[in-house]
């Protein structure tokens, strides 16, 4: 990434924070980002940074995009997922043919694809693509996405196609126009509410051959490092936003305390407690340490993407390991201080009542499941790693 476009982002990202979290709460209100914070989102270049500079975007490298999104995520966790989700949108189109690409970019960088990576639809083959029904879940940005993709199971009418040997049924996603998908309300959540993770339906709806792509095994159309291997960035674009809400919960602690907040029946403030300095201590240094393994597995990633393709597959089980470990981490400290904040803590007035409730329910990623642990296990004693990202 070029210095300039490096520092043209970074510091029209963090000129926008405060606003970003003086409205968090009317984000949350809302769920969803107001259209002119979207607009100013999208000015500051956060939807484009990921997209090549040959189609006018700024081709973050890995790092700088961790930091973008963690900073955002800092400021509001349902920034920072919406950002993360709609930044990731070249990613998913480099795996539709160059042509296709190019024309979905033909009007400028800031293009917004939302959608769902499970296979909850159905394309049947028919001449020139294929005839879908589905409806996906959690399909975050629903209603700003230029365009909306589904996962689907590939069909000969209604049985699902036979996978080679014995292998599950062969999947394929599935682009639409985002007006030719209904958007049902359905995001009333425990947290990150403001990212409007609705559910997004089409039924009997053709797709052609050329906006549909391999989600998984695809190959991406376009050069780069950034287009290598997507699936393993996105692992780690999760961690900087866990490692944003948290360091996030650490600020309003902070801030709490600098109020002189001292615990009812305590006999000295928060800030005069040993107990609570010693748990605030290692809170911090968790954050600390889950922000130095996604950077260290990030310049990895990064390295290799550029220079050995071929290690890659060998980076996975580390990878797809470290999001349940930052993530408990990342809950971990929001935990810690949630509890020393006290009773106002409950209100929903409470920036940290937000904030325990936000990292809970990222908790609940699939890419966050305590299983992928096993993978760096299996690795760490030569075994073979049965289940990858």
């Amino acid at each position: 990434m070029q210095d300039q476009h490096r520092d043209r982002l970074t510091g029209a990202v963090d000129a926008l924070l405060p606003e970003v979290s003086r409205r968090a709460g009317e984000i949350e209100a809302a769920r969803e980002i107001p259209t002119d914070l979207l607009d100013t989102l999208r000015a500051a270049g956060c939807f484009r940074m990921f997209v090549p500079r040959s189609h006018g975007g700024y081709e973050a490298d890995l790092r700088t995009g961790l930091r973008v999104l963690e900073a955002l995520a800092r400021a509001d966790g349902s920034t920072g997922w919406t950002v993360m989700i709609g930044a990731e949108t070249p990613h998913l189109l480099a795996m539709l043919p160059r042509d296709r690409f190019d024309k979905v970019y033909a009007d400028g960088p800031d293009v917004v694809v939302g959608g769902g990576f499970a296979p909850q639809g159905r394309a049947e083959p028919v001449d020139g693509g294929y005839r879908v029904t589905g409806r996906w879940a959690f399909a975050s940005g629903a209603r700003h996405a230029d365009w909306i993709f589904g996962n689907c199971v590939l069909t000969d009418g209604d049985a699902p196609l036979p996978g080679p040997a014995g292998a599950p049924p062969p999947v394929r996603s599935m682009l639409f126009p985002a007006s030719r998908v209904a958007v049902h309300d359905t995001w009333h959540v425990l947290g990150l509410r403001g990212t409007g993770s609705h559910d997004v339906e089409v039924t009997d709806a053709f797709c052609s051959a050329e906006e549909s792509f391999d989600l998984f095994t695809g190959v991406p159309c376009v050069p780069g490092p950034g287009f290598v291997a997507p699936l393993v960035h996105f692992v780690l674009h999760l961690g900087a936003v866990a490692v944003g809400i948290a360091q996030g919960a650490l600020d309003d602690m902070v801030a709490l305390i600098e109020g002189g907040r001292q615990r009812l029946y305590a006999r000295q403030s928060l800030a005069d407690s040993p107990a609570f300095r010693l748990q605030l201590g290692r809170a911090d240094l968790d954050v600390r340490a889950a922000r130095a393994l996604l950077r260290d597995l990030a310049d990895e990633l990064w390295t290799a993407c550029a220079t050995d393709p071929a290690a890659i597959p060998g980076l996975h089980p580390r990878v797809s390991a470290a999001l349940p470990w930052v993530t408990e981490r990342a809950a971990a400290a929001v935990d810690t201080c949630y509890r020393a904040a006290g009773g106002g803590a409950a209100r929903d007035s409470s920036p940290l009542q937000r904030r325990f409730r936000d990292i809970h329910t990222f908790s609940q990623h699939a890419a966050a499941a305590e299983g992928w642990l096993g993978n760096n296990g299996a690795r760490v004693l030569g075994r073979p790693v049965e289940l990858a990202y």
